[in-house]
């Protein structure tokens, strides 16, 4: 529904864009249209013209739908804090009950003139005992950086998972801060698996993840994006349940003989998914890195190398291996598709849920990272699929786009008989098996990557297919 001319008038108004504001920090709180409409008093169509001219106004989606609900965008994340502030500070002022006392000037001239510790989300029903949000965030902010450090983590547990009214997500520097306490061996148990599992179930942010990806990578010493010695960061945290053959290592295989200098980093929690990514690395001849420097020397000479995650940080290993406690992935997993331990300037990535297709490039972009590319179809690794249409969701010299690439008439299945997936899978690739899909999937895979590394246009895929099937009838020669 249109908003109406009197609306849009209203809005340009000075009172009008202070509703604006208003409105906006009800949805941020709530995360619904609904509810906002509900706290303001307004019902849900009106709420819904005023995101609408909410969105007109800042040039932004603010909210997103996905399967968790309406989320914030990365900007509207970005205004959470003074929002709140500013709703707090009117309704104060709105407060008869409540004497205002006149600011100072040198109050004014040491801090904004906005309550000290913004609350974490709406006031609280006056008819119920106890501390209100804005006494709950206030307690949180006398938790200083000299707090002992289990202390300064339960503050940020307690920010994000204090329930409906009192929590908040965090920031880039909060995620980071809390994310460093814990690799630094300074957290209670109970603490981290709290601290993941909250992220998770409330579904984290962009802003979060951004977080938890800058505090890992200082952990591992990873060099600055674009100031290493390789050209394309391409994770593979494969699934120990997956059974797939790794067609993408033969991709890179083929973006490395192109003369591009690849890093394969993956394996996480289980054994037997470290020993195949390792195994068909062997197959391929590619170096297996046992540190960030021998994965350096590895790609000097070869132009691919494989590392494993243990041999960038037992503990981030460790911490993702807490799923056979969880029954479930948690940030940290997403996270490790991030790493970039050798500051490649573009990375490749896989994700098969929505919410999580547009998230990393959102971190990455909240980051300052200028090219990267999530292929929509696999969450473990960048992986085509010809035969179904895939978005591409890229960062292109740091301005984000999709691409969508087009599906193509499938060939019918070979039925390998008397051979292992990996074998069949090395067969293919030596030319002893001659297969049409997988082939595809390879060609397009290493498509994806030229566009990435090439910064290519949308409708530049065409070429890069046909580049890569050079690359593959020639891998051999």
């Amino acid at each position: 529904m249109q908003a109406s001319a009197a609306e849009c008038e209203g809005s340009r108004s000075p009172l009008g864009r202070l509703r604006l504001l208003v409105a906006l920090d009800a949805l941020l709180v709530h995360g619904s249209v609904g509810k906002a409409a509900e706290q303001m008093g307004i019902g849900a169509p009106a709420m819904s013209r005023l995101l609408q001219q909410i969105r007109a106004t800042y040039g932004d989606r603010i909210l997103v739908k996905t399967a968790r609900g309406m989320v914030p965008t990365p900007f509207a994340e970005t205004l959470r804090m003074r929002l709140r502030a500013l709703a707090t500070e009117t309704s104060d002022l709105l407060d008869v009950s409540q004497p205002v006392e006149p600011r100072t000037p040198r109050a004014q001239s040491n801090k904004a003139p906005i309550v000290a510790a913004p609350p974490l989300a709406m006031q609280a029903d006056l008819s119920v005992n106890g501390p209100t949000p804005a006494d709950f965030a206030a307690k949180l902010a006398r938790i200083g950086p000299r707090a002992e450090p289990r202390q300064r983590l339960a503050k940020f547990v307690a920010t994000i998972g204090a329930g409906a009214g009192r929590s908040r997500p965090l920031t880039v520097e909060e995620a980071d801060e809390a994310f460093a306490l814990i690799l630094a061996g300074k957290a209670d148990p109970i603490q981290i698996g709290a601290f993941l599992v909250v992220l998770h179930y409330r579904g984290v942010t962009a802003a979060e993840l951004a977080g938890l990806v800058q505090a890992s990578r200082r952990h591992i010493g990873a060099p600055d994006i674009g100031a290493g010695a390789v050209d394309l960061d391409w994770p593979a945290y494969l699934s120990p349940k997956a059974s797939y053959e790794p067609w993408f290592l033969l991709a890179a295989k083929l973006v490395a003989q192109a003369g591009y200098r690849v890093l394969i980093h993956g394996s996480a929690a289980n054994p037997t998914e470290g020993e195949r990514m390792a195994d068909s690395a062997r197959i391929l001849r590619m170096p297996i890195a046992a540190s960030l420097g021998d994965a350096s020397d590895g790609i000097a000479e070869q132009g691919i190398a494989y590392l494993p995650l243990s041999a960038m940080s037992q503990q981030i290993q460790a911490l993702t291996a807490l799923y056979s406690l969880f029954e479930m992935r948690s940030p940290l997993n997403i996270a490790t598709h991030l790493l970039n331990p050798l500051g490649a300037a573009a990375s490749l990535l896989g994700a098969s849920r929505a919410m999580y297709q547009t998230g990393p490039r959102d971190a990455a972009a909240l980051l300052g990272w200028r090219d990267l590319a999530v292929l929509s179809n696999k969450r473990d690794v960048a992986e085509a699929t010809p035969y179904r249409a895939t978005k591409l969701h890229r960062l292109v010299d740091g301005v984000a786009e999709t691409t969508l690439l087009p599906s193509q008439a499938e060939p019918a299945a070979l039925q390998p008989i008397g051979l292992t997936s990996l074998e069949y899978w090395q067969s293919v690739w030596e030319g002893r098996v001659r297969d049409a899909r997988p082939r595809q999937i390879v060609i397009d895979t290493a498509a994806a990557a030229l566009l990435m590394l090439e910064r290519g246009a949308a409708d530049a895929f065409a070429a890069k297919q046909e580049k890569a099937a050079a690359l593959w009838d020639g891998r051999l020669g």
